[in-house]
């Protein structure tokens, strides 16, 4: 008759296997290290590269969008450049005309607690999720009902926990991709209501806590990005749901937002922990890290990320009511728009650009969101000359091949 362990003996064992883990996981971030040579920002300065600058009328708030009684969650831009969607905790979506502040709809939702939109591709339809763990589709062209309130086209139901975040496959509107608090990410197919494939749970190389944002790879729609309150981001492939392709340490908090790079290759985060970061999917290195230093060491989280179309910008959103405009190639913080008088009473909650890049629409717990004119001369420069600092600037490069990390 074979002997069965005691509790304190798998206790021990448990512990042992956490040590060794642990021991492994800090060998390999050392690994890491070693091969990188640099970061973008010690690279741009050895090439004489000097900080964008901004002149008083280069970043214009041209428009407040007010209409939500509530606070702001998540805000979409529609890919024709002039319509915003909005989810407040008003418990409404609201879809706006930006050039002329005017709303299009106001949409009651079946749940109040919203925490995410985003518009199809056509632009015909807006999506939405939240603590009621269904992904609501609406049909913008739909008739209304006898109470004048726009009826739910498809219901997306399987989550067991909250959806915090949704993104439609670009160019598709009949699929869509969603993070959840169940620890999954789900790609729906949308005409019939199913569930296409989940990415994690059960699986060993998915996230251990709350997924809460993803991004779809605009160069290669079948690859995604995901933040989690487990401090990493995972990138997926659509075709291969079983396991993550790589998972991305540095973090230490949570990942609020993820958002891909222009070119596909890069991806930045932000989280908890009051900081933003870059890293490459090919190599899984980290390539850069922003922060700016607080004199009280009461660090801000970063609430949401977008870049500028060539990338030389990122925009970040802070817990506090800052929005730090930052120059990804040096590093370096050129702009708040939360020191500006035309800046938000609140945390900075959502962000995003227009299609164009020509705009910039922030969404607060102020209830309201602000839409800034950038000037394009920042938005296009020196675009090839970025890319080739960010592609050649790292000795890891030659030896990709030779080792790889997981």
């Amino acid at each position: 008759m074979e002997n069965k362990m005691s509790v304190a003996e798998l206790k021990e064992r448990h512990r042992a296997a956490t040590e060794t883990v642990n021991a492994l996981r800090d060998k390999l971030k050392q690994k890491r290290l070693l091969l990188l040579d640099t970061d973008v920002a010690g690279y741009a300065r050895s090439q004489g590269m000097t900080p964008v600058t901004f002149g008083p009328t280069d970043l214009v708030c041209c428009r407040t969008l007010q209409g939500h009684t509530g606070k702001v969650y998540s805000l979409d831009w529609t890919p024709e450049r002039n319509r915003i969607v909005s989810a407040s905790q008003d418990g409404r979506l609201i879809v706006w005309n930006a050039l002329t502040s005017q709303k299009t709809h106001a949409i009651k939702l079946p749940c109040a607690w919203v925490m995410t939109c985003a518009f199809s591709p056509s632009g015909q339809s807006v999506a939405c999720g939240g603590l009621d763990s269904v992904c609501s589709i609406f049909n913008l062209n739909s008739q209304t009902d006898r109470d004048g309130n726009l009826p739910v086209t498809r219901m997306l139901s399987g989550h067991k926990g909250y959806v915090s975040s949704c993104q439609y496959v670009p160019d598709e509107d009949s699929r869509l991709v969603t993070g959840s608090g169940d620890q999954t990410c789900v790609l729906w197919d949308i005409t019939t209501g199913l569930r296409t494939s989940v990415f994690g749970g059960e699986f060993q190389s998915g996230h251990t806590a709350d997924v809460l944002s993803i991004s779809i790879n605009g160069c290669n729609s079948k690859m995604f990005v995901s933040g989690s309150c487990d401090s990493t981001a995972r990138l997926w492939d659509m075709r291969v749901a079983s396991r993550a392709v790589r998972t991305f340490h540095g973090h230490e908090g949570d990942v609020n937002s993820v958002k891909f790079f222009p070119d596909g290759n890069r991806f930045g985060t932000g989280s908890d922990d009051g900081t933003c970061r870059l890293f490459d999917i090919r190599t899984g290195h980290q390539l850069q890290v922003y922060y700016q230093p607080h004199g009280d060491n009461d660090v801000p989280p970063v609430t949401s990320i977008a870049f500028s179309i060539s990338g030389r910008l990122l925009f970040a959103g802070y817990n506090n009511g800052d929005c730090y405009v930052w120059d990804t190639l040096l590093g370096k913080m050129v702009l708040n728009l939360g020191s500006l008088q035309t800046s938000h009473d609140g945390r900075i909650s959502c962000l995003g650009l227009s299609a164009d890049g020509s705009a910039l629409c922030t969404g607060s717990w102020d209830t309201n969101l602000k839409v800034s004119l950038l000037v394009r001369l920042y938005l296009c420069i020196c675009a090839r000359v970025l890319l080739l600092i960010l592609t050649n600037s790292f000795a890891f490069y030659k030896s990709q091949f030779q080792t790889s990390f997981s």
